[in-house]
């Protein structure tokens, strides 16, 4: 048992450094050599745009169901009119992009993991290499900057749709009055919530992105191989996404509490 928890723990932090040099290597890659443009727009269309229609389902029934569970709570106080203020904070701070990010990674880091996972096991990646083009250049830095742009994007939009969302089953299925709701929402929504919600995106595009291109050009050969890499993509993603929201909250509180 203590081996296993032994080797778990070196391959977790080897998968971290792999994880770092990668995003280093990106990083160089963006300074020295501009992105392909065709390219980078094209990721960006498959990642934000296509990807918006799960992402508005998801952010519309999250703000419903947490505006009547918080009705039905606060109805019992007799505190109605502050439950479109919990919504939106919620929305804003955890909720919106954490669940973004969550679908996020289940539709376009399997995409990525499974992309680049054929492109090993085809040896498209060496003939790439052999070409003098770097796969980081050609392949991971598109997908990375187009992640990058295109959370914020997809996580304002699904704050602002669970926000609205919340208020018509408030308003108008359970009977809120609108003006002291909207008021209360107003005055307890603070900038902070809505920039911890956006840095929050950020961060967790950098993780899908990262997560999926290194799952898929590591992955074993075949089709097995493959379809290992996508669903450890999604997997360690998706887990790297909810403890890191964990210590972002505990790190971007205290700091942006002056906005």
């Amino acid at each position: 048992m203590t081996g296993y928890v032994t080797r778990w723990i070196s391959e977790w932090i080897e998968g971290l450094g792999k994880l770092a040099l990668l995003f280093a290597e990106a990083v160089r890659s963006l300074c020295i050599h501009k992105p392909n443009g065709r390219e980078l727009l094209r990721q960006i269309y498959f990642i934000g745009v296509k990807s918006q229609s799960v992402v508005l389902i998801t952010g519309a029934f999250t703000g419903m169901v947490l505006c009547a569970q918080t009705y039905f709570q606060f109805h019992k106080v007799k505190m109605d009119s502050a439950t479109l203020a919990v919504v939106s904070v919620s929305m804003c701070g955890e909720l919106g992009p954490v669940l973004t990010g969550l679908m996020v990674a289940g539709r376009v880091g399997a995409a990525m993991a499974a992309e680049l996972g054929t492109m090993r096991v085809t040896e498209q990646i060496d003939a790439l290499r052999t070409l003098a083009a770097h796969p980081v250049d050609y392949l991971v830095v598109p997908r990375l900057l187009a992640t990058l742009i295109a959370m914020p994007l997809l996580t304002a939009e699904s704050i602002a749709l669970g926000i609205t969302a919340g208020y018509v089953v408030g308003v108008h299925l359970l009977g809120i009055d609108p003006t002291y709701s909207w008021q209360h929402m107003l005055r307890y929504t603070d900038v902070s919530d809505v920039v911890m919600g956006v840095l929050k995106s950020v961060v967790f595009g950098g993780v899908i992105a990262l997560v999926g291109c290194h799952k898929g050009i590591v992955c074993g050969e075949g089709a097995e191989g493959v379809g290992r890499a996508t669903t450890e993509a999604v997997v360690y993603a998706s887990i790297t996404i909810l403890i890191s929201n964990f210590f972002l909250t505990m790190f971007l509180t205290p700091l942006l509490g002056g906005l």
